[in-house]
This record gives C-alpha cells, structure tokens and sequence, in this order.
C-alpha cells in the first residue's frame, strides 16, 4: 500500500480555493455516519475553519438495513469565514447506499457532487430504496450533479483481506474509506484522526490497524485515482487569537454547570435518568468526580428531581436535566422546588413532541410548558442559549440566578445545540465571575422566610446548624413565621411574592441588543437554536435592500417587557419564527399587545435560512 504522503510533499493535482464547503455523510444506522462527520469535524477544527454541524440520525438503534426509516445523516459546513447554520444544501453528498441517496438527493444543490458506494447499489438495496432502476446511472442526475460511483466497499476489504477479519467486521470499516477520500479531497490535517484511531480502537489493536489502513486506502484513492482531478482547500478563519476546542451543546452546557458550580464555592449533585437528546450531559459530568461532581442515575425522573432538591436543601448546588417526556413527569416535584424556595437548576433538551414524539429531532416545543406546566402559580426562571458554545455561558448564569434568588431555574436547550459543534475558545478559568453564596448569619432571630430586601430570596441554612433548625415543605407557609398557614391572604402574598421573585431577575440580566438595522421595515425576534439562520437571514436581507434588525431573547422568564415595547415601535412588522406552532408569539401578544406573526415550523429539523428569507419577504410583501 502507499504511504501517506508529509505535508512537505508537493502534490500533482491542482488546488482549488474556495470559501466554504458543506458535506453531508448518509448511510446506515449502522455504518458510522456520525462518528465519520465527527471527524471530519475535528479535522476541520484543527485547520482552523469556523464549523457549524448537524447530525441527523433516526431513534431506533437499528432499523432494518438498507430502508429509508434507518437512515442516519451528519451534515458539517466549514469555512473560511463566520458561519452560522450548517447549511441549508451540501455541496458534496457521500452515500453509503441507495436509500441514503434517496432520502438526500434532493438536498444536494445542483452542480455539487456525489459520492456514492456503488457496490451496495444491488437490485435487492435498490428496491429495499423504493426505486425501480439503478439511480447512479439515471442520465437526469448524472447531468444535474457529479457523480463519483467509487467501489467503496471492494476497496475497503481489499485493503485488509490479508488480515484474516470476518467478512461482516472488514465491511464496518467503509466509513474511514470515505473518512479517507474527503479528507484527501480537502486537504484536511490527518495526522490527529490517525492518532484518535489508536485511542478510539485501543482494547482491540486489529481494528487499530484494519481501520488506519482502510483510512489510508480512502486517501491513496484520491490521490491517485484519474477520476478526481483536483483537490479542494478552504483557508483558516480569521478568529480571535485564543485556544480552541470542538464543543458540543450537551457538552458545554456541562462545563457551565461545572464551572459555576466551582465560582460559587458548592458541591454540584446531579440526579439524572437516561433520555435522548439529554444524556450525554450525564456522561459528561461523571467523568469529572475529580472536580467535586456527584451524578446519580435515578430510577425515574421523579426520583431524579427530587433527588436534585434534596442535595439543594442540603447545601449543595442540585440539578437535574431530561427532555420533553421527562419534564412532565417531574412537574410537580418543581412546583415543590418553587415553594419552598430552593435553587435548582433544571436542563430541558427539547425534542419532538408530543410523548415520545421525536426522540432524536429537534423541537422548540416546550416553552409553554417550562412556563405553565405546573400545578397552581409555580413560576420558574427560564434562560434559553442560542448557540452550542452559548450553552456554557448561559448554564453559568442560570446557576448564578438560582443562587442568588433561590429560585428553579430552567434551561431550554435542544436536539439541535445538544448535538451540534462549534470551535469553542477556551476561557480562562480566574476571569470568570465569582457567585457569592449567602447563608443566613443575623442575630436578630430567625425564620426560613426572612426575605433580602433586594432578591427576596428566602436565607440558605444548610440543615443541622445549631440554631438555624427550621421545616420547609409542599405546604403553604406563613410569611412570617414559616409555619404552616391555610390562611387566605397570606396564601395570595407568598403567591405574589414567589413572583415578584423572578420578576427582579430582569435586574441582573444584559440589556437587549438589535444585530442588523437598527429600525426599519422588519424585526425578527427568536429565541434557542433558530440563533444562526434568523442571524444570516438578517445579514442577506439587509444586503438585498430589505431594512431587517434580529433580536434573540436569552431570558423568556421574565421579560424585559417595557424594553421591548421601546424596540418594537422601531419597525413597521414584527416576525417571530421558532420550531413550534407560535408559543413565544402568543406571549409578546399577551404581553405587549403587539400584532407579531409567527413563521412556524415542526418538522423535526432546524429553519433553512432560504426558507426563512422566502417566507418573511412574502410577509413584507402582503403587508405593503
């Protein structure tokens, strides 16, 4: 086999430069879709690109191979410049077999290229795909886009037959083939992926080598096959100097907590059950022990939360996280947390819904129920990131609330942030704030619901200090004694003061900030994931003449209400697109009285900044 050559290496094929490329990798559930654009992604990381991800993968472990249900995608855009989606078209579509092909084609834009491993382009794959004839060899397609048909399963187990593997265990490793081409088609660093191979295979070294050699094999057969005549480069992003790492929203989100956690001097427990999208904040706060993180994997989400509350009475700081289906169960164990005044920060994922709905896709449908879902007035700080790199910033604030208005806070992440990546600049630990915890010191007496004058919160008396023994519980309290009280209007003035709480969050939040024009025709407001296409959007409709400004809301509980009102009367129409039916719409109507139209989707997928722009141009229009 040839060797891979060194970078000083002068290569043959002509270089072409272009800005920014999109890839999307399709295949099997089976076939290491997502591992493969992982990769790619760290390959594109260390090249310095600014990067944008989407991986795209059904809920079953393993629906039956070769049908259009088993599908798995994993869609990266990099670039040499900012990026804010992952793309709305790939520009290059690597297929594993017929029914990836089927279900992406159309994606792909015209002209791009295609890639396709043309031995699982059997009759059996391609009838298993719905298709009557063999689509690699349709003359529409071959006219609309390249299409590269490379014996990619044949070359794969070429290149390790001598190796003595089962049949079913070579054909595994087709992915680090295609991992391979690309890499050499895009004159990505490798040195790191052959260094990951070793880590990631260690506890079987056949597979180390069967998997470095298939690798190897993928990048030979661009550089010396004569169906590629050329190699793509796509220059480092001018970023801000600074270390960087690939960080995903699950991810960061768990650093957040961590690091907050930390600043504010407590341990942090965290009472968790399994769920997708939310569990890898699970696995990434148990591997960190060593930093004062205890994770608990509870029997049910009731258990859980509960668990959560109690380290919080404890003194510790509690979370706990889940998605849609999960948060439901816990409800009426936040409105125990809400009463009796303990910080609690709680991590909802989002995913399709209703019930088990759509447990791998992504949604923005449970802002109505972090609001309302709960029995009687149980209000909760609700903070919603925007990106998967905002997930550590706003984790960290969501603590920081919660300790210093002992209050639930909620943070609305998901599938979307949870699992997409973006380069991540390292902070510097010393110059993240430090989170004063209070606990009760005064020696004029004392009772649980002695209020400070500024946050209203209740003092934190870790159980057992002399002095300081006291119960809360699920039963109404007195607001001056902390008995317990059935009494009318005190039952109404702990309701509004619970309230009145969050509403003097509004004092420690950042002003509101309009990117795009500061006035003129269009203003549209999101909120979560929907961050990078409203963003991009604004930029080209501002290129093309249409005056659009982009607010995206950080807090959705409380809202900065007169702050709005003053942007608002800036523009003439005011569009809020989000994932969901028209949640955050019904509210600024509620609540400010403003005429906002919703841009709607539930499809299990992120907005496309085409579709975004097509749809607020036509609501300009009808409104002239």
């Amino acid at each position: 086999m040839a060797e891979v050559p060194s970078e000083t290496t002068v290569r043959e094929k002509p270089v072409e430069q272009v800005d920014t490329v999109v890839i999307r990798f399709a295949g099997d559930s089976g076939d290491g879709m997502q591992l493969t654009g992982t990769q790619f992604t760290n390959e594109s990381a260390i090249a310095g690109n600014d990067i944008a991800t989407l991986p795209d993968y059904p809920a079953e472990i393993r629906a039956p191979a070769g049908t259009l249900a088993g599908v798995s995608g994993f869609q990266v855009n990099f670039s040499e410049g900012r990026v804010f989606t992952p793309g709305d078209r790939p520009d290059v579509l690597v297929v594993m077999n017929p029914a990836a092909l089927s279900v992406n084609i159309a994606d792909l834009r015209d002209g791009g290229i295609l890639v396709a491993d043309s031995d699982a382009f059997t009759l059996s794959n391609i009838r298993k795909a719905g298709m009557d004839g063999d689509p690699l060899a349709d003359a529409s397609l071959n006219k609309r886009v390249r299409v590269f048909a490379v014996p990619l399963t044949r070359m794969t187990t070429d290149s390790i037959a001598d190796m003595g593997l089962p049949k079913k265990t070579m054909v595994r490793c087709k992915n680090f083939f295609a991992l391979g081409l690309c890499s050499w088609m895009f004159n990505r660093p490798i040195e790191q992926t052959l260094a990951w191979i070793g880590i990631k295979f260690a506890k079987s070294p056949a597979l180390v080598e069967a998997n470095t050699r298939v690798f190897k094999a993928g990048w030979n057969f661009g550089e010396t096959t004569e169906v590629f005549v050329h190699t793509y480069e796509v220059k480092p992003a001018k970023i801000e100097p600074g270390t960087y790492t690939n960080m995903t929203g699950n991810r960061a989100l768990a650093l957040g907590l961590m690091a907050a956690a930390s600043k504010a001097g407590k341990s942090m427990f965290f009472g968790s059950y399994p769920i997708t999208p939310a569990s890898d904040i699970l696995h990434e706060l148990a591997a960190h022990k060593n930093f004062d993180v205890t994770t608990f994997q509870a029997e049910d989400e009731i258990a859980a939360v509960c668990s959560a509350i109690g380290a919080s009475f404890g003194g510790a700081l509690g979370v706990t996280a889940s998605s849609g289906p999960g948060i439901a169960l816990k409800g009426e164990a936040m409105g125990l947390a809400v009463i009796t005044e303990l910080p609690l920060v709680i991590v909802n994922v989002q995913r399709g819904g209703p019930s088990t709905g759509l447990p791998t896709k992504t949604e923005q449908a449970d802002l109505m129920q972090a609001l309302y879902g709960r029995n009687g007035e149980s209000p909760l700080a609700i903070v919603a990131p925007a990106t998967p790199v905002e997930c550590f910033n706003m984790a960290f604030e969501a603590v920081h609330v919660a300790l210093k208005y002992m209050v639930p806070v909620m943070i609305l992440s998901d599938g979307y942030l949870a699992n997409g990546a973006q380069p991540w600049k390292i902070p510097d630990y010393d110059e993240l704030p430090d989170i004063s915890v209070r606990y009760w010191k005064g020696d004029l007496g004392f009772h649980p619901y002695l209020r400070n004058e500024d946050t209203l919160s209740r003092p934190w008396v870790i159980p057992g200090t002399p002095g300081f023994e006291h119960r809360i519980g699920g039963l109404e309290k007195d607001y001056n004694s902390g008995d317990i009280s059935y009494d009318p209007a005190n039952h109404e003035r702990m309701t509004r003061v619970r309230a009145e709480k969050i509403e003097r969050v509004n004092e420690d939040l950042n002003p509101l900030c309009v990117e795009g024009s500061e006035l003129g025709e269009l203003l549209m407001v999101g909120w979560g994931s929907t961050y990078g296409a409203l963003a991009q959007a604004t930029e080209e409709l501002n290129a093309e003449g249409l005056a659009t400004g982009h607010l995206h809301l950080r807090w959705l509980n409380p809202l900065p209400v007169e702050e709005l009102k003053r942007i608002f009367a800036r523009y003439k129409t005011i569009v809020v697109p989000e994932l969901n039916m028209g949640q955050l719409v019904r509210i600024l109507r509620e609540r400010l009285l403003v005429d906002a139209i919703p841009v709607s989707r539930v499809q299990g997928q992120p907005f496309k900044v085409g579709e975004l722009k097509a749809r607020v141009k036509a609501i300009v229009e009808e409104g002239r």
